[in-house]
């Protein structure tokens, strides 16, 4: 048997690494194709730092109680770490974007050219996660430690 004190460590990382795949088959799902990008890739439904973070929490308050300081204070990291996903980093992409297309329109109505090598670097526009995403993280988050909890406890 497993010790009980990886509880929530097995089920973060499960959670996880299952969210990444999901990526991978949602894709699939979607366009037809495999692209084995998504398993490491961010963005994307379902969100693996929710669920991440959402199995961490969820654990905590099986083991240690849901009326725990340890718990209380996961819930909260979750929380802001799921906040970041769908905001602060979801639009921090958005202005990549934003400014890469600003920089093409700008070369291609002015014939300015761009010589510093900052205006050459491929920047990753989807860093973040729509908010649905984030909900599809947090129900795997939630599942797993459910699944998991009879194997520790």
């Amino acid at each position: 048997m497993i010790p009980s004190s990886l509880y929530p460590l097995v089920t973060a990382l499960l959670s996880n690494i299952l969210a990444q795949v999901g990526k991978t088959v949602v894709y699939y799902y979607r366009t037809g194709k495999w692209d084995l990008h998504w398993v490491i890739a961010s963005g994307g439904f379902p969100s693996s730092h929710s669920s991440t973070v959402t199995a961490l929490s969820l654990s905590i308050g099986i083991q240690e109680g849901f009326d725990s300081a340890i718990f209380a204070v996961t819930t909260i990291f979750s929380f802001i770490v799921m906040y970041d996903a769908c905001h602060v980093r979801y639009y921090s992409g958005k202005n990549i974007e934003l400014t890469q297309q600003l920089v093409k329109d700008l070369r291609e109505m002015t014939g300015l050219r761009f010589d510093d090598p900052i205006y050459q670097e491929k920047l990753k526009n989807v860093l973040g996660h729509k908010f649905v995403e984030v909900i599809g993280g947090f129900v795997v988050g939630l599942i797993v430690p459910l699944i998991l909890c009879p194997l520790f406890l």
